[in-house]
């Protein structure tokens, strides 16, 4: 009793001491592209964690997913430990025996974006199936619905689509197509937590949605990520591939919560083999540890307020950049959304040189990025692997943002002096170039 009351005493304190060192981030001296917002609440969280002794998925993560179902209004939300492994798990679940006619098999076609991210199309090729690409709009950056019919055919079984940087795409015309041809839909809402369409939040209209908590998003764990569903049968089996594959779904460090656990007879095991090590999905280890969870926790709370500073980070630069539209083209949120976005979009116009451009920003410690992949199947790893695809027309607008289109940050670590300099900047750039 006396150590246990010396321990208490010892974590009480540190926890004190970390809430004196906490701190916001101010990057200072640089404008970042994107980066991570947090206070003492993080590191007080984290410590705790740790000195719980626990580590691995468990309470913390528990509230984070719990967190996470009440700010989206979902049934369902299984963690993980990055954005790109939600993503895997989303695609997986769709080839699941259980789900038996409807399950992807090798050769069915699923459609997405050729401008992207690797990680929402590399699952597709692991399960052995076959992208179909298709070309995005030149403003919103997402899907022309028009080339969703185009994309059809009797092959189809799936789309997955990314709200590109927080800009939802047409929600409306792609839940109308998958639910006329009888298509699952995974939403890649990893660039878009908080964003809305028709009032209602992105990652809630498809069957499967994804996110990710990488430090540049609009929360984080530092990794991690998180797959939802309304499905019950979906995040029965999302949790399965997660956690190894098992049949049995106790919690963490739970046993026999099916009351039931030397009963078992499955597959051509012997009656009775422990159902903890029976496996019913092929799957992975890819949970979220509670030190990450435990980030995830505090940072959820300050999440309505990074969604509104994001907001007027965007509207503030965009009416900044309104005078340079003879140089840029500035970029359209989708009808009827109200994005949380993830960053700013600019595509140079023809004259300008978008890679002389990017060095001066350097130079002046301004952050940019590229709209990620630009047109995947130009990139080397997709050339090298062979990999079987499917696109649809010549993908002249993906083509246009590989060479002509980049983004700056609007996260809330920007502060109204440094939209002012990167306006400035630009303004100065163009202005040398004349």
């Amino acid at each position: 009793m006396e150590n246990k009351a010396k321990t208490d005493e010892m974590k009480k304190e540190i926890r004190k001491l970390a809430k004196k060192y906490g701190r916001l981030s101010d990057y200072q001296g640089v404008v970042p592209v994107s980066g991570k917002i947090f206070d003492q609440e993080e590191i007080s969280n984290a410590i705790q964690a740790v000195l719980e002794g626990w580590w691995t998925e468990g309470k913390w993560a528990e509230e984070f997913e719990q967190g996470l179902k009440n700010f989206l209004g979902v049934k369902f939300v299984h963690s993980c430990n990055s954005g790109s492994s939600a993503n895997l798990l989303a695609i997986a679940a769709l080839g699941s025996p259980s789900l038996e006619e409807r399950r992807l098999k090798s050769g069915d076609e699923i459609i997405t974006l050729a401008c992207g991210f690797p990680t929402t199309v590399n699952p597709i090729i692991q399960l052995n199936c076959t992208p179909v690409f298709v070309d995005i709009l030149p403003k919103t950056y997402n899907i022309d619905p028009l080339e969703l019919e185009k994309a059809y055919s009797n092959k189809t079984r799936a789309v997955i689509l990314p709200h590109t940087l927080g800009n939802p795409f047409n929600l409306e015309a792609v839940v109308k197509f998958c639910r006329e041809h009888k298509l699952w839909l995974i939403e890649d809402n990893c660039d878009a937590l908080g964003s809305k369409y028709n009032h209602q939040y992105t990652g809630t209209f498809g069957d499967l949605a994804t996110l990710s908590f990488y430090p540049a998003h609009h929360i984080t764990t530092a990794e991690g990520g998180a797959v939802i569903t309304n499905n019950p049968e979906l995040a029965k089996i999302v949790r399965s591939i997660r956690d190894w594959g098992r049949h049995c779904w106790c919690p963490t460090g739970k046993d026999n919560t099916c009351k039931n656990r030397y009963s078992w007879q499955l597959g051509q095991l012997p009656k009775g083999f422990d159902h903890k090590y029976i496996y019913g999905e092929l799957g992975y280890n890819l949970k979220i540890s509670d030190l990450h969870a435990a980030i995830g926790v505090a940072q959820l709370k300050k999440l309505p307020g990074f969604i509104k500073k994001r907001q007027d980070n965007f509207d503030y630069l965009y009416d900044k950049l309104l005078p340079l539209t003879d140089f840029l083209i500035l970029p359209e949120k989708t009808e009827n959304s109200i994005p949380s976005w993830f960053g700013f979009l600019l595509t140079v116009k023809e004259g300008v040189d978008r890679e002389k451009l990017l060095s001066y920003l350097e130079k002046q410690k301004i952050g940019t990025r590229l709209l990620f992949a630009g047109n995947l199947t130009k990139q080397p790893y997709f050339i090298d692997g062979g990999f079987k695809y499917r696109q649809v027309g010549n993908l002249e607008n993906s083509d246009r943002v590989m060479r002509k289109t980049f983004w700056l940050g609007v996260f809330p670590g920007m502060t109204r002096e440094k939209i002012d300099f990167i306006a400035l900047t630009l303004k100065n750039y163009f202005k040398e170039q004349k």
